[in-house]
């Protein structure tokens, strides 16, 4: 029995195209390469991928594994980060067929468990796409999340974790390559995948060590995303907010003059708090959720600023 490090979730380039037509097509520019010079570097013993909606990139990583000598000691299991009907993401670790998304979270959970695999309930409490009180139904719940920078999600789905006796789980959801085992889990497990899916089950897995993305990792996946999705952006603001087409063009190109900018970390500094302020309404003094979910910019705004 060994105590393996390990990260739970992660996306690379094949997580691109896969998100659906509210997203932007552009999510992650990690390469294999770098995904696992990474694992290297941060002394991972497994990690699994979860690309959204697609088991793309898994054999992809074994190949390269399996020609670099190097990262011959890591081993990388297959899952995914689903998207339900509802736009909800549930994680899947060990499963063999990728799992289409758009069904229902009941049809989905139903293919996990007919797989034999596992499932988690990633970011439960984020204000837009996480499972909360139905994360009861998963087998593991991610308790932390380096991307929730609000912290009050975090902390909801702790308190809650703890409340209904759940297994708590830690992923970096690394969509720049630096955040890549920026949250560890550790697995009392031989490196197998059967043993590793047998440890999940059984909660024989704690959280080793946590971190949150920061203000420059998150500037600089805004910039990959900007960069290569603006077409898509301006689309999705003439389609559904006309009105405020000038100004996300005048902002992109802003952004674009100069990312690196003081100015752009001030600004992210300032929609932390909003975002914090609207997180603790949301998920501690009980407001609605379900306008966050319809993504309802006028109805939105006012509880951000009030």
């Amino acid at each position: 029995m060994d105590d393996l490090r390990a990260e739970l979730h992660c996306h690379n380039e094949f997580s691109n195209f896969q998100l659906g037509l509210k997203e932007t097509p552009y999510d992650c520019g990690i390469t294999i390469q770098e995904q696992l010079e990474q694992a290297y570097k941060t002394g991972l013993d497994a990690f699994f991928i979860t690309n959204h909606n697609t088991l793309d990139g898994y054999n992809q990583l074994l190949d390269y594994k399996e020609n670099h000598e190097k990262f011959k000691n890591i081993k990388v299991y297959p899952g995914e980060e689903v998207t339900t009907d509802q736009g909800i993401h549930v994680l899947t670790y060990g499963i063999t067929k990728t799992i289409r998304s758009g069904q229902s979270f009941e049809e989905i959970l139903d293919i996990v468990k007919s797989q034999d695999a596992v499932s988690c309930a990633p970011h439960p409490f984020a204000l837009n796409n996480g499972l909360r009180e139905k994360a009861i139904l998963c087998d593991l719940i991610e308790v932390f999340n380096s991307n929730n920078v609000d912290r009050y999600s975090n902390l909801r789905a702790s308190h809650f974790a703890k409340a209904n006796n759940m297994t708590e789980v830690a992923g970096s959801d690394s969509h720049v390559v630096s955040t890549l085992g920026r949250c560890i889990d550790v697995i009392q497990a031989e490196n197998t995948l059967d043993n590793v899916l047998r440890a999940m089950r059984r909660g024989k897995i704690t959280i080793d060590n946590t971190g949150y993305i920061t203000s420059k990792e998150m500037i600089e996946h805004a910039k990959y995303k900007i960069e290569n999705s603006k077409d898509d952006i301006m689309r999705y603001f003439e389609e559904n907010h006309p009105h405020l087409t000038g100004i996300c063009s005048f902002l992109i190109d802003v952004f674009e003059s100069n990312p690196n900018s003081m100015v752009w970390r001030a600004v992210y500094q300032v929609a932390v708090r909003l975002t914090t302020k609207l997180s603790n309404k949301i998920n501690f003094k009980n407001q609605d959720y379900n306008i966050l979910y319809e993504r309802n910019l006028r109805a939105i705004l006012p509880m951000i600023l009030t």
